[in-house]
């Protein structure tokens, strides 16, 4: 068993570094509010550490996942990160979604100092972290890679190295481009049902089985059906539409840089917009669907 930390508690975290206790291994664990840091050891046991670089000192493996670019730097870099305490040889495994250029910066930096960084975007949402089914895209050092996968074995149900750093982050780029196209999608076909005079469920039931199946309809339609009839959505639940933009701007980003053409993603993008100025930032993504209500 592995000498492991993990920075970053939240809706993917917590859960996360609890399958790492549940498997065996030492785990560490930082978080900005402290309070969150002690709840997880009064739940997994472990040691809460008050810096990143004490929760890494010791570890062979840290796992970060937090918000953006700027909070992995802040987790990383400088005299409390957890590139300061990081032993030569070890592994620094990121969760977090971020750009592709800062993953190589941070694998560059790392293999500066001796030890090594694995980008490793994860996909699966909360439920996925919480039932150790996560989806991992990772780009680094191969033999790093073979070294981490084991670990991250405690809460995936795919791990798999896509190339050298930044492939991983260019893989969940993917990822997010097809959930925007999908979502926006199923929106506008639920919202067609409703026009139509039709019964969600019962249509839901039907095309389920079929070509038009997909994640987002097994998982969100009941969300989207209780939105367009209450015009409410719940916030706090799923993945809000304020981490979507998120990650969407850095898709954009990149395919600036790349040449890539986009329409449908930066027009989905543009529709989140609308969602966060009728105050959905904390609304999961497929409150798409309040665009579509008279």
């Amino acid at each position: 068993m592995a000498r492991t930390a993990f920075v970053g508690l939240g809706v993917m975290g917590f859960p996360m570094a609890g399958h790492l206790k549940r498997a065996g291994h030492e785990v560490a664990v930082f978080n900005r509010s402290p309070a969150k840091a002690q709840a997880w050891v009064a739940k997994h046991g472990g040691r809460a550490a008050p810096t990143p670089a004490q929760a890494a000192e010791g570890a062979e493996f840290v796992m970060i996942c937090v918000g953006n670019d700027a909070d992995l730097r802040a987790v990383t870099l400088g005299p409390e990160g957890v590139f300061a305490a990081m032993a030569p040889g070890a592994v620094c495994v990121d969760h977090t979604t971020a750009s592709a250029a800062v993953a190589r910066e941070l694998a560059a930096e790392a293999a500066r100092r001796g030890f090594f960084f694995i980008d490793a975007p994860v996909s699966g949402g909360q439920a996925g972290a919480e039932n150790g089914a996560l989806a991992i895209m990772c780009g680094g050092d191969p033999a790093a890679y073979d070294r981490a996968e084991p670990v991250m074995a405690a809460y995936a149900k795919l791990c798999r190295r896509l190339g050298d750093s930044g492939a991983g982050q260019l893989c969940k780029m993917v990822n997010q481009i097809c959930i925007a196209g999908v979502v926006q999608g199923l929106s506008e076909a639920l919202a067609f049902a409703d026009k139509a005079g039709l019964d969600a469920q019962a249509v839901i039931d039907v095309v389920s089985k079929g070509a038009a199946q997909s994640w987002q309809m097994e998982n969100r339609h009941g969300w989207m059906a209780e939105g367009l009839a209450s015009g409410a959505f719940q916030p706090d639940r799923g993945f809000a539409v304020d981490w979507m933009r998120k990650d969407l701007g850095i898709v954009l980003d990149e395919s600036r840089r790349n040449g890539a053409k986009l329409p449908l993603t930066a027009l989905v993008d543009q529709f989140y917009a609308d969602v966060q100025s009728m105050g959905g930032g904390r609304w999961d993504t497929s409150s798409l669907i309040m665009r579509l209500k008279d």
